[in-house]
């Protein structure tokens, strides 16, 4: 499975700009990646803390797909393409994109692996 993880960060603004946010982020932007041709889910985090230290992360999004010519074709959609311009407007430089890819085999015999 690859996976395309966005990680949001808080909205210059006070409480206001980041209900705006997630408002239109659930509005206008997810029901577009829904479209996505090979999506096979989507989750949505509210981040609410980082271990030991401070974050101005806020959203962290995961939207999986079965490998990465899924992932590639998905992106050069119509729908998301959409998606991103109402990103960019939403939430102007506040996403870092990830692409992960499963590594079952750095889990060895870990516990819950």
């Amino acid at each position: 499975m690859t996976t395309l993880l966005v990680l949001y960060r808080r909205p210059d603004g006070d409480d206001a700009a980041l209900e705006t946010l997630e408002r239109r982020y659930r509005d206008e932007h997810l029901p577009l990646v829904a479209g996505t041709p090979g999506l096979r889910a989507t989750r949505v985090w509210r981040v609410t803390e980082a271990l030991g230290e401070r974050t101005d992360y806020v959203l962290a999004c995961a939207m999986d797909f079965d490998d990465r010519p899924s992932l590639d074709a998905g992106l050069r959609s119509d729908p998301m393409r959409a998606a991103g311009r109402v990103l960019r407007e939403i939430a102007p430089d506040l996403a870092t994109f990830l692409i992960v890819e499963d590594a079952r085999d750095l889990l060895g015999a870990a516990p819950g692996a």
